[in-house]
């Protein structure tokens, strides 16, 4: 079975829900790690995401010459 989060790696790690306690999938221990360290948040894998990407401090246009950068 591969990692829902890294194609073709091996999924070792059993992903539960701390809340409820379903299970979304199985992961491999990197992906699994990572989910739990950023306390499975979407917000903060957006952001870890948006860094990656290069679009971390880039200022968004919230009216004519105004800039707001994140936070």
């Amino acid at each position: 079975m591969a990692c829902s989060g890294i194609a073709g790696t091996p999924a070792t790690h059993v992903d539960h829900c701390r809340m409820t306690g379903r299970v979304p999938g199985v992961l491999c221990f990197n992906c699994n790690s990572g989910l739990g360290l950023l306390r499975d948040d979407p917000e903060a894998m957006h952001r870890a995401a948006d860094y990656l990407e290069g679009n971390a401090w880039k200022p968004t246009l919230v009216a004519p010459g105004v800039y707001q950068l994140p936070s």
